[in-house]
């Protein structure tokens, strides 16, 4: 067990630092190749934050574990909605953006819900995840047809043309290590520990893939900088549920077989998901009393699948 425990911390750590490498060395790519802000803060920016997330769903698929990937998609998009946004707005409150209200919102929330529509049957098909990965396409169609705010989260790199390639190249490799480090050490914690593959991956594994978010929302509410943080955190969900599931759905993993996660799961996701923007909508920002029911439903979520 202490082998598992000690493979699936590494993971997550490689995970982190990794994700952090890889975004810095793409998004430098790609303004050296002089592709416009809207690609990089919509797909580049987008996909990178969410690669963690992408690879370790689809190597616990294509292993045979779909429970495991579908549960990290799930607790990471239900950890970004209440979890981050909510400790985000404990510390100040978070203002939405129009364009977040108008555009990536909708987009993120449909997403979800499309997610779940195909989950909800206990199994993700090659057709789900051809359905989702051609949803994938026109989601990023929209939102590089759409202008789209300036977001002050683009890294500064100042990476050259050839040490931007190397640096993306190396942290999708960090990515893929860890992530391969992390399924493993979750899956053997699940068998000696009784728990199913999807609450392990809903908690363990979605908490640390969503360590990045995590930090980067607190360190930008503490300097009172948190506008943004709704969209980014959106964005991701977007690319979590349309990616990662169509990922998981092409590599065919078979059925998910738990119905905690296909039902508490979702419903707690799409809870989370719609309940930030109904609030924030109304009122054009997350304040503490949001933050508070917000993080409810991020415990009564774990309770749940925690629960034998």
């Amino acid at each position: 067990m202490l082998i598992a425990i000690v493979s699936l911390i590494l993971g997550l750590f490689i995970l982190v630092k990794a994700g952090d490498v890889f975004v810095d060395g793409a998004v430098s790519l790609a303004k050296s190749l002089k592709m416009s802000s809207v690609v990089v803060g919509a797909i580049v920016l987008g996909f990178g934050t969410s690669a963690p997330e992408l690879v370790v769903s689809t190597i616990a698929a294509s292993q045979g574990n779909p429970s495991l990937g579908v549960g990290n998609i799930v607790g990471s998009n239900v950890a970004n909605l209440s979890l981050v946004l909510g400790v985000a707005a404990l510390i100040t409150p978070i203002a939405l953006s129009s364009s977040v209200i108008r555009r990536q919102a909708p987009l993120s929330i449909a997403a979800v819900v499309i997610f779940a529509a195909t989950v909800a049957d206990g199994e993700l098909t090659r057709l789900d995840g051809g359905v989702l990965l051609t949803l994938l396409v026109v989601a990023m169609v929209i939102l590089i047809k759409t202008p789209a705010e300036a977001s002050p989260s683009e890294p500064e790199t100042g990476y050259t043309l050839t040490r931007s390639f190397f640096f993306s190249l190396l942290g999708l490799g960090g990515v893929l290590a860890g992530a391969q480090l992390a399924v493993s050490g979750a899956t053997s914690l699940a068998d000696e520990w009784g728990l199913s593959g999807g609450f392990v991956g809903f908690s363990i594994v979605a908490l640390g893939t969503s360590l990045p978010e995590l930090v980067t929302a607190v360190a930008a509410a503490r300097r009172k900088e948190a506008g943004l943080i709704v969209g980014n955190l959106f964005g991701s969900n977007l690319f979590n549920g349309l990616a990662g599931g169509a990922a998981i759905g092409l590599v065919n993993a078979g059925p998910i077989n738990d119905a905690k996660l296909t039902g508490g799961g979702l419903l707690a996701m799409l809870g989370a998901v719609f309940v930030a923007y109904l609030q924030g909508a109304r009122k054009r920002r997350i304040g503490k009393i949001d933050a508070l029911l917000l993080l409810a439903i991020y415990l009564a979520a774990m309770l749940w699948l925690g629960v034998t």
